[in-house]
């Protein structure tokens, strides 16, 4: 456990004496409050300060939100880490940025500087998270990332009228003003993370390609892929609605309610199987009364019961990656199939920084929209309560919302 003893960042921001601010913190299981917190200000000197226009609540926080983290997170924590914002202050070690740039603020912060960061994976970063708690459950210490919980290094989030943002130059991306927010947003965590999917699958010219997950993630992913040349995109889930929305976008659905060995299925249509098979679905999709019973009992804390599936249809010597959360310890995991058939599984969290500016000039180019993501828009302020309407899927046909401070509707001229 030596790594401990390694540099870290401050992870706490430097209060304003006197100046508040809004942000969405955890309060509890279920509970995200908006509460008046004091303003960041600059603690490092490669910090930026960034006056945030819109974020959005990502499917992972909705672990915290539903209490599967609790003994990693501590009441106040601030939420967030998909968000856009103007700069409204920099250190003295920033180069890269000026007052008033627009930027993206990246999920994953990392120092650049070590063995990890040197080979563009910036989010196995040796240097930016002190959690003791991660290393003993992994034996390494990954990066730190904005709002997610002590594990990640207890970095106050972006969900929130103002962020303090670590090694700005690194961690914020310029991006032009004329661009829409929505494809911005878009492109901080769920478009390199989908990207990223692609990349540890090695998706590529010809593939057959399957996607286990539905969600903005796994929708992405699928786009992408078919973007990068691949022939077809299987894409299995059990909600009909997006189910459908793949569909319209040229992918073949599976619905698990209809097929419920999506595996077996998808061999008797492509009898060598898939090419690349890519999870993104994560640690609570269950396809079997086994795994369903373990984890209602706690004697496992991830199902992998979509990773079994994705690793029996693909093709011998083909390439499998997890991009769905998983977290803890599974049973029943079909390592023989894995072995015997050739397969390389790889997962991991995005490498952000590595992906850009090729992401943004995608979209600047007009060859990739990432806005399609946003179901819904709605105001910062009304947080609270599209978290509680995304984890329980009350508000029908969502995906994902787009929030807009009153910073943000100031700048668009007062749009949502």
């Amino acid at each position: 456990m030596a790594e401990v003893a390694k540099p870290v960042y401050t992870t706490a921001y430097k209060p304003h004496p006197s100046e508040r601010m809004k942000a969405a913190t955890w309060t509890g299981t279920k509970s995200i409050t908006l509460t008046s917190v004091p303003k960041p200000t600059i603690t490092a000197p490669a910090d930026a300060i960034v006056h945030i226009t819109h974020c959005t609540i990502c499917g992972s926080d909705l672990h915290m939100y539903n209490g599967d983290m609790n003994n990693a997170m501590e009441k106040g924590l601030i939420m967030g880490h998909e968000a856009i914002g103007i700069v409204e202050d920099v250190g003295p070690d920033v180069k890269s940025l000026s007052l008033g740039d627009r930027v993206i603020i990246l999920p994953v912060i990392a120092c650049g500087d070590c063995f990890y960061c040197k080979k563009k994976e910036y989010s196995l970063c040796d240097k930016t998270n002190p959690s003791r708690q991660l290393e003993q459950m992994y034996g390494h210490r990954l990066s730190g990332i904005f709002g997610y919980s002590l594990i990640t290094g207890g970095y106050p989030g972006d969900q929130a009228e103002w962020c303090r943002v670590p090694n700005a130059d690194l961690t914020c991306v310029k991006a032009p003003k004329d661009i829409e927010a929505s494809k911005l947003v878009g492109l901080a965590d769920v478009t390199p993370t989908a990207w990223h999917g692609n990349e540890l699958a090695e998706v590529g010219e010809g593939d057959v390609v399957g996607v286990w997950g539905c969600g903005a993630v796994g929708l992405s992913i699928q786009r992408l892929a078919k973007l990068r040349g691949a022939s077809k995109v299987y894409v299995i889930d059990k909600d009909e609605h997006r189910l459908d929305i793949a569909k319209s976008m040229g992918m073949i659905p599976i619905n698990v309610k209809d097929h419920s060995d999506p595996a077996d299925y998808i061999l008797s249509i492509e009898p060598h199987g898939l090419d690349r098979g890519i999870e993104a679905s994560g640690f609570r999709s269950t396809n079997s009364t086994a795994h369903a019973t373990m984890r209602a009992l706690g004697v496992e804390g991830d199902s992998s019961d979509t990773v079994s599936a994705a690793i029996k249809a693909t093709r011998k010597g083909g390439n499998v990656a997890l991009i769905g959360d998983f977290f803890y310890n599974t049973n029943n995991f079909p390592i023989g199939m894995l072995m015997e058939k050739g397969i390389t599984l790889r997962g991991g969290q995005l490498y952000a920084q590595k992906y850009f500016p090729l992401l943004l000039d995608l979209v600047v180019e007009g060859k990739y929209d990432p806005s399609f993501m946003f179901t819904h828009h709605d105001k910062f302020e009304n947080i609270s309560k599209n978290y509680e309407a995304f984890f329980s899927h009350k508000t029908p046909g969502v995906l994902k919302v787009c929030l807009s401070t009153a910073f943000g509707r100031e700048q668009s001229g007062g749009s949502v």
